[in-house]
């Protein structure tokens, strides 16, 4: 069920860089580089911080096939994936959630502090998004739109209470996960966003 759950969030995560893509008119092979860096970019980075090498994305070839194919499938229906918006989102707040709780888990495992875990389970779930705005030369949607990275970070320090607490690791990344998920939804109802520092004059 876990890797299951991954794969669709890989998937999306892939979807929503390959439809980047294509707003941005790039060809079929920018279109799958997109899809893997959105969705396996966060991971990668998170493994190198952790000294894992290599990265799982990279050996584990479901993962690199589900988002080089979500691409290819996305360049050639993306008008049909575009009208999907909604379950797209859904299932992206899911994908966040559960890449937070297992890469704040994953650090805390392999002995990182629990600040580090912290960040390393954000960078996990945002990390890959980041990317790919950069490669488009745009400011990361995450540091710019909604509750998206601060949903994430509510996320990981449940994670990191609950270890500290010994709490049942499944029950916390469940937890975690659930709070990532209703923030980002609450979020998206009621157009939220973090605060912006006023405009500077001249």
């Amino acid at each position: 069920m876990l890797t299951a759950l991954e794969l669709i969030g890989i998937a999306v995560f892939a979807a929503s860089g390959a439809l980047a893509a294509v707003r941005a008119r790039l060809d079929v092979f920018g279109v799958v580089v997109l899809a893997l860096t959105t969705a396996l970019g966060g991971g990668i980075v998170r493994d190198v911080l952790l000294g894992v090498h290599p990265p799982a994305a990279l050996v584990t070839w479901p993962y690199l096939v589900v988002a080089a194919g979500t691409g290819v499938v996305v360049f050639w229906f993306h008008p049909t994936v575009a009208k999907l918006r909604r379950s797209v989102l859904l299932l992206d707040a899911i994908g966040l959630g559960l890449f937070v709780t297992a890469g704040t888990s994953t650090a805390l495992r392999l002995g990182a502090p629990p600040y580090a875990a912290c960040l390393v389970g954000v960078t996990t779930g945002i990390g890959g998004g980041a990317l790919r705005d950069v490669l488009l030369r745009e400011i990361p949607l995450v540091l710019r739109r909604e509750i998206y990275a601060v949903a994430a970070l509510a996320g990981a320090v449940v994670v990191v209470l609950g270890d500290q607490l010994r709490l049942p690791a499944g029950l916390v990344s469940i937890t975690g996960s659930a709070l990532i998920v209703g923030l980002r939804l609450i979020a998206l109802w009621r157009h939220w966003n973090a605060p912006i520092a006023p405009k500077l004059d001249g």
